[in-house]
């Protein structure tokens, strides 16, 4: 074992979960992460440890923060959630009522809730835009404003990897007049004083931790792929590296490049957890938050290999593709490129939230999340079902 060293809390029952940590790093598996879990608003775990960087020179700290890809887009879809509690937004309408530009190419009876759950057809762009045009707003929107779906919107999902954040983040800029980063800071990140961000100021780039990409994988790259796929994945993509950009850190691309760690993550996902309240604020109202758990699809993902799905409004619920299975029905779940993962249980008022820099090739999570919060289930006495 290299010289690593973990630091943070865990209260005693949850030794077992600091016991995994820990092993994370003895076993290898682990650069630098951070774990965090609440129950009922309260942090009962928040560990970090390792390197933020795969030279190892710099100590990945209490305050480190990277990027965790897709865990941005449960950030996005809680800002949804927020302005539709607040009745200025309707899932059930038409996306061309906020944004009347998008109705072209048939896309005029698009809802709010098929962007919210991966079904609008419009899982890439058509024609492609490359991944540099992700720092233009304008052209990555107004692309997707006038092709056509992919495929039938409503009829089945296919995972939005990357224009989820530019789909939900027009709707909301549309209502709001503010870009989807500054209606989230304000309302959301910067009320519970989480460290959280979806276009991260130059002023923070020294706290932010290395992505260290996967090794690449003969087997992975030689899988063909249907057109929807090599549209949503190949034609427009970008890569490790620019990550550590100052171009993609100031971007906004809502879909993938939040910059957090568990403790943000966590504290943030508690409002849905802990029924509308976090921070000793209240953020939502209960019905508000429930509106995640609405199933909208349920069967194979178009984009995901045919793997079946289960989504609600922005999140997924327990299905085939998570290889964990939690003891209460009401939970939601999302995970980021590499590893990185959040759970919301509803019932129990829990959220469990993990970021690493080390990336694995896990279609969602991996092990060393899931070996944690199996250890955090057994301490409570929870039916041990994962997979």
């Amino acid at each position: 074992m290299r010289d690593v060293t973990t630091a943070g809390f865990a209260h005693d029952q949850f030794s077992g979960a600091r016991d995994a940590f820990e092993a994370n790093f003895a076993d290898g598996e682990e650069l630098g992460a951070s774990f965090c879990a609440t129950i009922e608003g309260e942090t009962v775990i928040d560990l970090w440890g390792g390197y933020a960087d795969e030279a190892r020179q710099r100590r990945w700290s209490r305050d480190t923060i990277v990027n965790v890809y897709s865990i941005t887009k449960t950030m996005t879809a809680l800002t949804a959630l927020w302005l539709a509690d607040r009745g200025e937004l309707d899932f059930a309408a038409p996306v061309a009522r906020y944004w009347p530009e998008f109705s072209a190419n048939g896309k005029d009876r698009i809802t709010v809730a098929q962007l919210m759950s991966h079904t609008s057809g419009l899982s890439g762009w058509h024609p492609a835009i490359s991944g540099e045009d992700f720092y233009d707003w304008d052209k990555a929107t107004s692309t997707l404003q006038a092709q056509a779906p992919l495929w039938e919107p409503g009829t089945a999902s296919g995972y939005h990897v990357y224009t989820f954040g530019f789909l939900i983040g027009e709707v909301v800029r549309r209502i709001t007049g503010k870009t989807i980063g500054t209606v989230f800071r304000e309302q959301i990140a910067s009320p519970l004083n989480a460290d959280f961000w979806i276009g991260l100021p130059e002023s923070e780039d020294h706290r932010v931790a290395d992505l260290v990409a996967f090794l690449p994988s003969s087997a992975a790259d030689g899988v063909e792929m249907s057109e929807i796929q090599k549209i949503t994945f190949s034609d427009t993509r970008t890569d490790v590296p620019s990550t550590r950009t100052r171009a993609w850190r100031g971007a906004e691309i809502p879909a993938v490049n939040g910059h957090g760690n568990a403790r943000s993550i966590a504290a943030i996902q508690t409002v849905l957890a802990n029924r509308g309240v976090a921070g000793g604020k209240r953020i939502m109202s209960e019905a508000g938050c429930r509106r995640a758990l609405d199933v909208q699809v349920d069967g194979p993902d178009l984009v995901m290999r045919g793997i079946g799905v289960r989504f609600g409004l922005g999140f997924g619920l327990p299905s085939q593709i998570l290889a964990l299975e939690p003891p209460n029905p009401n939970t939601l779940f999302w995970s980021g490129g590499g590893g990185s993962f959040v759970l919301v249980d509803i019932d129990a008022r829990m959220t469990f939230a993990y970021a690493m820099n080390r990336m694995q090739r896990g279609l969602v999570g991996d092990e060393r999340s899931f070996r944690i919060i199996r250890a955090i289930w057994r301490a409570m006495g929870a039916r041990d079902r994962a997979g």
